[in-house]
């Protein structure tokens, strides 16, 4: 499974925050955000408190992506 956080980092922009301003609103630790910068899945109840913070909901800030090898699969049983 890829999850793609692209969402977030924009959204961080658009409300010009950084990602260390995400660590001090939520608490979530730096090798969290360093998972998912490498686009790595994290836990619910982060990104429930991402949503929490943001005021937003989870589509708007991370998207599934699946991998080459995951799509290759559809139709499959």
């Amino acid at each position: 499974m890829a999850l793609c956080y692209k969402k977030l980092w924009k959204l961080l922009i658009d409300r010009d925050m950084t990602r260390a301003d995400l660590r001090g609103a939520t608490g979530i630790a730096p090798a969290t955000i360093a998972k998912m910068s490498r686009g790595e899945s994290v836990g619910a109840s982060v990104l429930e408190r991402i949503c929490a913070s943001m005021q937003c909901d989870i589509g708007d800030i991370v998207s599934y992506v699946p991998n080459e090898s995951e799509s290759g699969r559809e139709g499959r049983s």
